[in-house]
């Protein structure tokens, strides 16, 4: 009799093969995935809670994409476009309509919030300890790293921030400071007493008693204490005005994001708001910017044309030279030539500050006899100095540009010339130069670019100095644009206007690119040579 034989699990089977097929590489892949949604979540809510609506939006949609693209079959070539076009979204396109946003804005010193962030700043300026107001037993507290306060009132606990009025957190047990507040930590007292920097935040926070600004804060001098403090300025925010009440002074909320009074006196602290082209229009309009400006505009386009013909120009003669077999040490001689190349620039434009100080500096000693010759303090030869300086640092790229053009060039046609009677000086006019031109043209097109944005050696010789007289933002005769932006934007120090600096960015984008385009298009004229 035969035996009936088990039917096969096939569910097993096929269990087990699936197993067998997914292999390490779906489960690195797996890995990966998780990491980049876990930041990804991370920065959606982070976007969320600042309500920035726009970067919302593109986080959901790049994480939502890179799920689909990477866990499907169907969108092969987008695995590999994906991240550079996620990398170009954030660092380029992002950036760009960021700083087009800026530039459309007040956005700078003064103006770096929302209006209830002005009104809340312009009444703390004139806060003062309300006569007769009770000082409660404080604690201070602290959640997700931020600072707080906390006091016991009429049997509740009560509990806020500088961003969150107080509330009601819990019921006391007794007098005095709160030993335990809900949803808090308390700051131990030895923390404060050994960590100036928390000291000092402690003494600068201001806890509002309420929504209403017009209510006061809390603050305290002791961190064991509190008071409350009421400001002399009152907010209407219907009439949308802050009112002095010592002078019965009423500044107004204008269209430009300041409180004005009727005298033209303004509030220091004003807010963001759209202004239009009208950062646009001040680079033009306004003689006090308008004047320095061209004379920067001017420089900027004379220094990133000598900063790139006189290198070239330089690069190319030492390539003739040291391509002829004549010379001896050849190699010897483009490795010392080169050497400018291996140091990097911010260092040597620092070496080079010192060297041109006018009173002990290497050059006035020992090139001109000990003669003191302001270099930095004289705006041409400021000028002069830091051209000989981008000029010394950047001739060994087009040196070893020009070296392999050289070298590519056809021999035959060289000979060809010489036979036919050219000499060396038409031969370099009519073979050398343009088939050389041929192959460093978009090099060329390129390091203008770079010249024009070269912050690193006006910022790092002579931080764009000397200044010019009457110029606002701290101009400076060697300042090219780029450090002309770097000087409004007030990183250095000073005044920030961002939305000035945003907008002389846009320009220079603009300049710099037609700039570009029309020369790329120049340079096909020069392929009729090979």
């Amino acid at each position: 009799m035969t035996a009936v034989q088990p039917r096969p699990d096939t569910r097993t089977e096929s269990h087990a093969r699936r197993w067998q097929g997914i292999g390490w590489g779906f489960l690195v892949k797996l890995l990966l995935m998780a990491v980049i949604n876990a930041f990804g979540l991370m920065g959606i809510f982070a976007a969320f809670q600042a309500q920035s609506w726009l970067i919302l939006a593109a986080a959901v949609l790049l994480l939502v994409a890179a799920d689909i693209v990477y866990f499907t079959k169907r969108a092969l070539p987008l695995k590999y476009l994906l991240p550079g076009l996620a990398f170009l979204l954030v660092f380029q396109v992002f950036i760009f309509g960021y700083t087009a946003y800026i530039a459309f804005t007040n956005y700078g010193a003064g103006h770096v919030g929302s209006q209830e962030q002005a009104v809340q700043a312009a009444l703390a300026q004139g806060e003062r300890v309300v006569e007769g107001s009770p000082t409660y037993p404080l604690s201070v507290v602290e959640r997700g790293g931020e600072l707080g306060f906390a006091i016991v009132d009429d049997g509740e606990i009560k509990a806020g921030s500088a961003d969150q009025p107080l509330e009601a957190v819990g019921d006391a047990s007794g007098a005095g400071a709160p030993k335990e507040v809900p949803g808090w930590t308390i700051v131990p007292r030895n923390q404060l007493i050994g960590d100036q920097a928390m000291q000092q935040r402690v003494i600068d926070l201001r806890v509002p008693l309420s929504d209403d600004p017009n209510d006061g804060s809390l603050r305290t001098r002791d961190a064991t204490s509190a008071s409350v403090y009421l400001s002399t300025l009152t907010w209407d925010a219907g009439a949308q005005t802050i009112t002095d009440t010592a002078t019965g002074t009423v500044y107004r909320a204008t269209a430009g994001g300041n409180f004005v009074a009727d005298d033209g006196t303004a509030l220091p602290t004003g807010w963001t708001v759209n202004v239009g082209f009208d950062n646009f229009a001040r680079l033009f309009t306004d003689p006090a910017m308008f004047q320095p400006l061209a004379m920067v505009t001017i420089w900027t386009f004379v220094w990133a044309f000598l900063s790139v013909a006189i290198p070239f120009a330089l690069g190319l003669l030492f390539a003739i030279i040291f391509n002829d077999e004549r010379v001896k040490g050849r190699k010897l001689l483009r490795t010392l030539f080169i050497l400018p190349y291996a140091f990097p620039a911010f260092m040597s434009a620092l070496l080079f500050r010192g060297m041109f100080n006018s009173e002990f500096g290497v050059i006035n000693q020992v090139f001109f006899g000990g003669a003191t010759i302001d270099w930095l303090g004289d705006p041409w030869l400021a000028r002069l100095a830091v051209l000989f300086v981008n000029v010394w640092l950047t001739y060994p790229y087009y040196f070893l540009v020009c070296t392999g053009a050289i070298q590519a060039l056809p021999a035959d046609a060289l000979e060809a010339a010489s036979i036919d009677g050219a000499g060396r000086t038409r031969q370099l006019r009519s073979i050398i130069l343009p088939l050389v031109l041929v192959a460093t043209a978009p090099l060329l097109i390129s390091s203008f670019a770079f010249s024009f944005n070269n912050f690193t050696i006006i910022y790092m010789f002579n931080n764009g100095g000397p200044a010019i007289p009457g110029a606002p933002y701290a101009l400076g005769a060697t300042d090219i644009l780029i450090s002309a932006i770097w000087d409004i934007s007030g990183v250095s120090g000073g005044k920030a206007d961002y939305g000035l600096a945003s907008a002389l960015s846009i320009l220079v984008f603009i300049v710099v690119g037609v700039i570009s385009a029309i020369a790329f298009r120049q340079t096909k004229k020069l392929e009729e040579y090979q």
